[in-house]
Parts: C-alpha cells; sequence; structure tokens
C-alpha cells in the first residue's frame, strides 16, 4: 500500500470511529423503544432538515447523479434533480407538520403503526401489510448500501470486496444498534457536512483539472444534445435524441418518491417542536437544491477531465469522483487527506441511508409485526433487546444479499424507491388530507402500489421497451394505487365518526 493510500485511509478510518462513539454516546439517552425508534420526538430542526436529507440522498448524489450527467447530459441528470427538487420542498411544506400532529395525536411511533391508528385498525392488518412492504423493500436497499462501500474500498484499495463490505456493515451496524434513532439522526447531520466537503473539494479541483470553466463548456458544447433541457445525447451513436414530455414526467416523477420514504417521514414525526419545520424546510430544501446543482456540475466536468486525458476512459461514470479523489490524492500529503475526505463523502452517503432503513425494518420486524399484530406483550428492556436483535438479524440477511460484488447498487435504489414511492405515498396523502378515505381503501392502495410497481418493471417494461410506456414504474403506479384508494373508499363504508373527529381535531392544529 502506497504512502498516499494510508493518508487516504487514515482520513476514513477517524471518521468511521467518530460514527462508533456518536452511537456509544447515544445509547445513553435511549431509555424505552420510543427512544430507540423515534428520538422520544426530540430532534432540533437542524438535525431533522439534515439528517432528512442526508438518509434521503445516499450514493445517489455522490454516484449516481454525476454519473446520469456524464452517460445521458444535462437533460436527463436535471429533470430527476429537479423532480426532487421540487418533491422535497412539496413534502416539507404539506406533509412534515401535519404527520407530526397526526402521529403525536394518536400516539404513533412508526409509518406501519400509524396507518392503523389513524384509519383505526384494530386488527393491525394495515400495519402487517406495510411492516412486510418495509421488510420486501428497505433489506435489498440497505444490502445495496453495503455493497457500494464493499465496491469503494475494493476498487481504491484492492481489499477484497467481502471483506470490506463485511467491515463497513459492522460499523453501520454498531452505531445504529448502541444509539437507535437518535444516533443515525446526529450522525447522518456530520454525514452531510462530509458529503457537502467532499462535493465542493471536487468540483473545485475538477474545473482546474478540466483546463478551467471556459474549457469545460467548449467540450460539452460540442456534443448534440449534451446541455439541451429537451433532449440526451447518446454517447454511443454520438447522436442527439430528442425527450418527449412523458419521458420528462417519468424522471420528473422522482419527486413523487418522498411522500412514501418511511425514512424521511419519521424525520418529521421525531422533531422536537412542530413550529420549527418551516426553519428545517428552508435548510433542507436550500442543501438539497444546491448539492444536486453541483453534482451534475461535476458530472459535465468529469466529462472535460476525460476529454483533455485528466482521467483515463471510464468503464463506469458513476465512478468520476472516486477518480478525481484519486487524481487529487497525487498532490502530497494534504490533497491526500482531502481524497480521503472525499472517499468518506461516498461512504456518509451510503451509511446516512443504511442506518435509517436498518431502524424502519427492524421496527417494522419487532414493533408492528411480532408485539402490535401478534400482540406479543414485552418489558421496556426485553423491547429495547428485541429492537437491537432485530437491526443485527436484518443487517445479517442484507451482508448476505450483498455478496455478489456484480449486483447493480443503483438499479435496486431505484426500484425500492418506486416501492416506497407508490406503496406509501398516495396513502400518506390521502390519510392526511382526505377525511372519506378509510382503511380498505389505504389497504387497497398499498397494495395495488406495490404490486403495479412490480408488474410494471418486470412485465410492461420488458413487453414494450422502447415504447412510450418504457417510463418508471413509479409514475403509473403511484397512479393506480391513487385510484384504488379513492375508488375503493367510496364503495365500502364511510369511516366512523371516532376516526372524523380525530381528523378535525388534526386539522384545526396550528
Amino acid at each position: 500500500m502506497s504512502r498516499t493510500d494510508i493518508y487516504i485511509l487514515i482520513s476514513i478510518f477517524v471518521y468511521l470511529i467518530a460514527m462508533v462513539i456518536i452511537g456509544a454516546v447515544c445509547s445513553k439517552r435511549n431509555k424505552n423503544s420510543d427512544d430507540f425508534y423515534l428520538g422520544g420526538r426530540k430532534l432540533g430542526p437542524l438535525v431533522t432538515a439534515m439528517s432528512a436529507e442526508a438518509s434521503d440522498m445516499s450514493s445517489w448524489l455522490l454516484m449516481g447523479l454525476p454519473g446520469v450527467a456524464i452517460i445521458g447530459g444535462f437533460a436527463e441528470a436535471s429533470w430527476t434533480a429537479i423532480g426532487l427538487a421540487v418533491g422535497t420542498y412539496v413534502n416539507w411544506l404539506i406533509v412534515a407538520k401535519r404527520i407530526r400532529h397526526y402521529s403525536s395525536h394518536i400516539d404513533a411511533s412508526t409509518i406501519p403503526e400509524f396507518f392503523s391508528k389513524r384509519y383505526k385498525d384494530d386488527k393491525n392488518i394495515l400495519s402487517l401489510i406495510a411492516a412486510l412492504i418495509i421488510i420486501i423493500f428497505f433489506v435489498p436497499y440497505t444490502a445495496s448500501g453495503f455493497s457500494a462501500c464493499g465496491k469503494l474500498f475494493n476498487t481504491i484499495f484492492g481489499i477484497d470486496y467481502v471483506t470490506a463490505m463485511i467491515l463497513s456493515a459492522v460499523v453501520i451496524v454498531a452505531y445504529t444498534t448502541l444509539g437507535g434513532f437518535l444516533a443515525a439522526s446526529t450522525t447522518d447531520l456530520i454525514q452531510s457536512i462530509v458529503m457537502t466537503v467532499a462535493l465542493v473539494v471536487v468540483l473545485f479541483f475538477g474545473i482546474s483539472s478540466a483546463g478551467g470553466w471556459d474549457q469545460v463548456v467548449d467540450n460539452v458544447k460540442s456534443l448534440p444534445g449534451f446541455i439541451s433541457f429537451n433532449s440526451v445525447h447518446d454517447l454511443e451513436t454520438g447522436k442527439e435524441i430528442s425527450y418527449n414530455a412523458l419521458t420528462i414526467a417519468s424522471n420528473f416523477a422522482w419527486g413523487l418518491g418522498y411522500f412514501g420514504m418511511p425514512h424521511i417521514l419519521l424525520r418529521f414525526m421525531a422533531i422536537k417542536d412542530a413550529r420549527k419545520l418551516k426553519v428545517s424546510r428552508r435548510i433542507a430544501s436550500v442543501w438539497v437544491v444546491i448539492s444536486m446543482a453541483v453534482a451534475i456540475i461535476i458530472g459535465i466536468v468529469g466529462f472535460g477531465m476525460l476529454q483533455n486525458g485528466s482521467i483515463a476512459e471510464l468503464s463506469d461514470g458513476e465512478r468520476i469522483i472516486i477518480e478525481i479523489a484519486r487524481l487529487l490524492s497525487t498532490n502530497g500529503v494534504l490533497p491526500a487527506l482531502l481524497a480521503g475526505i472525499i472517499l468518506a463523502g461516498i461512504l456518509a452517503a451510503t451509511m446516512s441511508t443504511a442506518d435509517s432503513q436498518l431502524l424502519a425494518a427492524s421496527s417494522s420486524a419487532s414493533q408492528n409485526i411480532l408485539c402490535e399484530f401478534f400482540g406479543v406483550k414485552l418489558s421496556e428492556k426485553k423491547t429495547m433487546i428485541i429492537a437491537r436483535l432485530s437491526v443485527i438479524v436484518i443487517s445479517v440477511i442484507a451482508v448476505f444479499m450483498s455478496l455478489d460484488e456484480n449486483s447493480s447498487v443503483f438499479r435496486i435504489v431505484s426500484f425500492a424507491w418506486a416501492g416506497f414511492g407508490a406503496s406509501f405515498g398516495p396513502v400518506v396523502l390521502f390519510a392526511l388530507f382526505w377525511k372519506r378515505s378509510n382503511k380498505w381503501g389505504a389497504l387497497a392502495g398499498i397494495i395495488t402500489g406495490g404490486a403495479m410497481v412490480f408488474v410494471w418493471k418486470f412485465v410492461i417494461h420488458e413487453l414494450f421497451a422502447g415504447t412510450i410506456l418504457d417510463i418508471y414504474e413509479l409514475l403509473p403506479a403511484f397512479v393506480f394505487a391513487s385510484l384504488a384508494i379513492v375508488i375503493v373508499s367510496l364503495l365500502t363504508k364511510a369511516p366512523d365518526s371516532e376516526v372524523t373527529e380525530t381528523f378535525d381535531e388534526v386539522k384545526a392544529m396550528k
């Protein structure tokens, strides 16, 4: 291992140790399962904002988005980013305060529990189905995070993929198991800072290496459709391919996913003072817009670096930031340490999502299924033990699913995002804003949304590839789930007075 690699490892090692220490400190503040899964609803506005966005962005921000910009050009990356930015803002604007008030009013600490208590589902069928959906989509989602960490260390240092993946998983499991939701949220705040530093350093070093901003612009201007909003540049053929309205809507539809993301909705539920959500919304929205814009520009700058030979040809555009960090590390001790921070940023992006997913999946297994549906009564001490064991068991399953290093990380992320967006997004919106919706409509929405994601992804895509129906599965699944909620709710008995009175009480809250 070279001296440069040692400096990079020092930065990453310090970062990983800090995460575990935070988990140990936070563990002292977990007195019961509500503390473990929701931090006792004590989050401040800054932690709420940045932990929500760090857990949201994952390694998509530092690897996926720049890669999309290199491969597909400005339009594909931008419409996706615009959809995500709009989705972020609207979610904070209309969902955050209402779900904070509602979940607190009915004493719900998880999303499945919120569904059951909102619709007075005494048999907890809604809670069971929602918990199963979370486990189905979050376990492979978590596995993709473990896999991304393993690939990072394998690519940079030549460390065996499986060894690197398991060690990364151990660190994530350690601070999550110790500190629970509070540790995950606190580390997410730090991870968002590390991600921001990584983006800024890569941007300015990349522009310098590409020959300056003017040279970057000249490079992309020479490619038909590369910087257009309504077309993309096909790198294989060198031709410009026009975007139609449905393709734009398909990319824009990524923003719909926010309404159904359990790990983001839980941040809304956990803030200490709902009046501070406006501050959180501003912080989150500004950070998301700026960070995604920088990530897209990095992809364009990376293309310029490829053009002038600063970086050798890439087989995978998503590795552009890794390659820029490698180039930076060759310029001395301080640049090597900065390169380590950049790579730690990629780890941060991955870990900030994986820890939240672990908590959501473990709460579904232990609290929603074991305690609520099967009615197992446990003391607070035993509940905490079961909660931590659930995190470990789910992590072990995710590790086994990550053993194949050739698995596509972002294909899994895209599919899971669609799964949650379609299964939970419409139900959350109707639960918060339509008094006439009932438990049968909610159940129909969850099942229809989840099923349609599978049908569209594995049937429609295969049968109609290259046609107008070849769009991101979240968009049609979200529409079908919404229709199912409305139709089934209207065809079945209206909710009883207790349910509607609670809805009116929450609506009246300021």
